[in-house]
């Protein structure tokens, strides 16, 4: 296949020259096609090691099209193949269609730059053609992604969200190989002076997950099905592999229960930098559970998406301090939790904020962010590392609450004009629509049914609903 033109210093090294011509060269990897005896096949066992060890993608694509100008010293490769036919089928087409149009060429540079535009539109016509639509995964894990079909027959459907190196202990005899974690399997590979190990297990099929130590390895994850034992060791990061596993087998056992299979999360936001050998699935699964810390921490409803979280300060009044702690934001929600546990926690519903304003910065109170709520009362943060960034985030929150507060009114045909309003101040952003409060509602005070045996739900604190009240006029059982 086509690949986008990469450099390559050392183009002869472990490769072999088969065709030539003044700018392309077609080469195949040593040990690939030959035999398994003398020299030539020892060679071959000591590549296809380093292939492995060293996560070569010349395992699944053992050809390779190289261009190079005849003066340049820097070759690029811009196609590979997994097999011999694959890889003619390129050369031919250059041979055919290429050639003489270079041959017009008097600057070196102009012929690289047609050469690499010529194939990234190939790429990008049969991208076109075929419907494949390009995603945030870096080019080193697409080729992970080849490698995994490859290795263990696994279908488009079955996605990777990561690879580690590490060593499988087969035996008495540790395998060093690549573990591959994907949605519903755990896979090893390894290949190791002409001995191939492989392991494919459902996380269904696992009982148990452990990480301890040995006597004489210092760390290793331990997985168990219902008929064997499989030990893994020597990981460059274990705590980050076993937090995968965990949580790969949580969601695995979760569609058991709820016959439902995985569902992609579309909404994360696109970085401007793929980090290396990390998948957009990864970058999911990592914000499912900072989600799931963030909702158990501050007891919200299941459906809510932490954005982001940020280190500051917050004013206390009772005891006239700032205090330490971290704040997040999510779709409806900002929340404060203290350095210090029990110290301080704040939950803030996004529908009960009015103003979000930026107060100038000084010595004692740097990047100061106010925020005030309907029923008057106003939270000073500080120490705010990315303090702008921050206020767009929340107000484009604020808006979309807005939207869906009078989208809801509108449905029950009790929005009006008020409900837009928009307060602006200088510095300072801010989004919000009055909701009328479950203290103040027209059609009388809210009827609770305490017979009934649902459980009802409040929409706002309890200290708001009622503090219009004295405990003399309730019942018995609504003081309860």
């Amino acid at each position: 296949m086509w690949v986008n033109p990469d450099e390559v210093l050392l183009a002869n090294a472990l490769w072999i020259t088969e065709r030539a011509n003044p700018y392309f060269i077609l080469q195949r990897r040593k040990g690939h096609g030959e035999g398994g005896g003398g020299a030539g096949g020892l060679a071959g066992l000591l590549v296809g090691t380093l292939d492995v060890v060293l996560d070569s993608s010349a395992r699944v694509a053992p050809y390779r099209i190289l261009y190079q100008t005849p003066d340049s010293l820097i070759y690029w490769t811009i196609a590979c193949g997994g097999s011999r036919k694959e890889i003619t089928e390129h050369w031919e087409w250059l041979e055919q269609n290429l050639l003489q149009t270079l041959s017009i060429f008097e600057n070196e540079n102009d012929i690289t730059t047609f050469v690499k535009g010529k194939v990234q539109g190939i790429i990008a016509e049969y991208n076109k053609n075929h419907d494949i639509k390009e995603d945030d995964d870096t080019d080193k894990f697409k080729e992970a992604i080849a490698k995994f079909c490859k290795l263990f027959g696994m279908p488009e459907e079955e996605k990777l969200v990561n690879y580690y190196s590490c060593s499988y202990w087969k035996g008495k005899v540790p395998r060093q190989g690549w573990v591959y974690l994907s949605i519903n399997h755990l896979s090893f590979y390894s290949f190791l002076l002409g001995k191939e190990a492989k392991l494919v297990i459902r996380w269904a099929d696992i009982t148990q997950l452990e990480k301890n130590a040995t006597l004489l390895l210092p760390e290793i994850i331990k997985v168990s099905t219902r008929s064997s034992d499989h030990i893994f060791s020597v990981f460059l990061n274990i705590n980050e592999t076993f937090k995968l596993m965990e949580q790969l087998a949580n969601i695995a056992m979760r569609q058991l229960l709820d016959n439902e299979g995985f569902e992609q999360d579309r909404s994360l936001p696109k970085l401007k930098k793929s980090p290396k050998k990390v998948s957009i699935l990864k970058r999911d699964l990592d914000a499912r559970a900072k989600s799931e810390r963030y909702r158990a921490l501050f007891q919200l409803p299941k459906d809510e998406k932490l954005d982001g979280h940020t280190g500051c300060t917050l004013w206390t009044p009772f005891n006239k301090r700032h205090i330490l702690g971290q704040m997040f934001v999510s779709t409806n929600y900002i929340c404060f939790t203290s350095k210090e546990e029990t110290l301080c926690s704040l939950i803030i519903p996004l529908r009960e904020v009015t103003i979000v304003e930026k107060a100038d910065s000084s010595n004692v109170l740097p990047s100061p962010l106010s925020i005030s709520t309907k029923n008057r009362m106003t939270f000073l943060f500080a120490n705010l590392k990315d303090r702008d960034f921050l206020v767009q985030r929340i107000s484009d929150f604020l808006q979309q609450t807005t939207s869906k507060i009078c989208f809801e009114r509108e449905l029950t045909g009790s929005c009006n004009s008020s409900d837009d309003e928009v307060y602006s101040r200088q510095s300072s952003l801010l989004s919000s629509s009055p909701q009328r409060s479950l203290g103040s509602e027209a059609d009388g005070e809210r009827q609770f049914n305490l017979n009934d045996n649902s459980v009802p739900t409040a929409t706002q604190a309890l200290m708001t609903m009622y503090r219009r009240k004295s405990p003399e006029e309730f019942n018995p059982k609504l003081v309860k």
